[in-house]
C-alpha cells in the first residue's frame, strides 16, 4: 500500500496551522508542522516531503528563503510548494515564483481551493 502523502504546513499563525493541520490529516495525508522559518529548513533537511504549505512572512528566516533553500537541494526536486501569504502584490508573487514556488495562494484563501490544489500537485510530487 502507498504511504500517505506527507504534507509540511509552515506558518507562524496558530490558528491557520490548526485549521491546515485538521484538513489535511482529514483528507488522510500525513502533517509535520514547522512554525517558523528555522524549523521549516531542518524539516526539510530530515525529510522528503511530498508539498509544502509555506506562509511567507515569519519572523526568522522567511518562505522565500526556505523556498530557495528546498529548491537548491538535489534530493528534494520533487517536492511542490504552495506559498501562502497576505502580501498580494504583483511584485510579492513574481517573488514567490522566483524563489520557486510551484503556487502562490493570497490570504486569505479558500480551503476548498487550497485543498483543490494540493490534490493536483501531488501526483506531480509523486511522479517526481
Amino acid at each position: 500500500m502507498p504511504t500517505a502523502p506527507h504534507i509540511l504546513i509552515v506558518d507562524d499563525e496558530p490558528n491557520i496551522v490548526m485549521s491546515l493541520e485538521f484538513l489535511m490529516r482529514k483528507s488522510g495525508y500525513q502533517v509535520t508542522i514547522a512554525r517558523n522559518g528555522t524549523e521549516a529548513l531542518e524539516a526539510i533537511d530530515h525529510t522528503a516531503f511530498d508539498v509544502v504549505l509555506l506562509d511567507i512572512m515569519m519572523p526568522d528566516v522567511d518562505g522565500y528563503q526556505v523556498c530557495r533553500h528546498l529548491r537548491q537541494r538535489p534530493d528534494r526536486t520533487a517536492t511542490r510548494v504552495v506559498m501562502l501569504s497576505a502580501k498580494s502584490k504583483e511584485a510579492d508573487v513574481q517573488k514567490g515564483y522566483d524563489a520557486g514556488a510551484d503556487l502562490y495562494l493570497p490570504k486569505p484563501f479558500s480551503t476548498r481551493q487550497l485543498m483543490e490544489k494540493v490534490r493536483e500537485l501531488l501526483p506531480l510530487a509523486r511522479s517526481g
